[in-house]
């Protein structure tokens, strides 16, 4: 009798934990959704899940459908160095730029998504991104040693696109200027740091092509029998 209360009790803990879970997770999804910002369009059935950080939401236009998950760091850039940087007592040139980030329809990014634009970033209908992927289009400049490069000017701008129906795996670093074509793939822990072409496998730090789609035979070649 002891052993099926306790059953019982488990059961009922199981339960309860269970319903308690799913409550929290619909109110965080409804603050989510509350607490948007004005971003520079009225972008319709867009999820972009809490914990977040959205700076200068104004520069960036977003699609329909796009669904983003926690700890995502959205951030056109209009004015560098930013107080967060910025000496406190030593004097520094100030930038000032005219960012975008464009996120097409239907975007799907797992979480930890961070963008830095100061130029900007294009990311085209139908991506995929997995979790924890940083896109770039610009650098912090290194040209002197004696200055802490956090107090050197922006350099290496150049803006960043992501045609339709790419995937893009987990860990990816994607730099300045850098184009990946057309349902291309970017393999898990990448550097891209040049374009990649339409309909390609790409690996590696930095990243290189690895597998092409042959549209003769239908299926994902090695690069090197492409150009053979």
């Amino acid at each position: 009798m002891a052993f099926r209360m306790r059953s019982l009790i488990r059961r009922f803990n199981r339960h309860i934990a269970s319903e308690l879970g799913a409550f929290i997770h619909r109110a965080n999804a409804a603050i989510a959704a509350k607490t948007l910002p004005t971003f520079g369009n009225s972008p319709r059935n867009l999820v972009i899940e809490l914990p977040r950080r959205i700076n200068n939401p104004r520069c960036i236009f977003l699609g329909e459908n796009i669904w983003i998950g926690p700890g995502t760091l959205l951030n056109p850039v209009t004015r560098y160095p930013s107080s967060s940087i910025k000496h406190p007592e030593r004097a520094q040139k100030v930038q000032e730029f005219n960012p975008r980030i464009i996120i097409g329809n239907r975007v799907t990014a797992t979480g930890s998504l961070t963008i830095g634009a100061v130029n900007e970033v294009v990311i085209e209908d139908d991506v995929l991104l997995a979790s924890n992927i940083t896109i770039l289009d610009n650098s912090h400049g290194y040209e002197n040693v004696d200055i802490p490069y956090k107090y050197q000017a922006l350099t290496r701008i150049a803006p960043v696109l992501i045609k339709r129906g790419c995937w893009i795996g987990e860990n990816v670093v994607i730099l300045p200027g850098v184009t990946i074509g057309e349902m291309t793939i970017i393999g898990a822990n990448s550097v891209v740091t040049k374009d990649i072409p339409d309909r390609c496998i790409a690996v590696g730090t930095p990243a290189r092509i690895s597998k092409q789609w042959d549209g003769v035979s239908q299926q994902w070649v090695p690069a090197r029998e492409m150009e053979s």
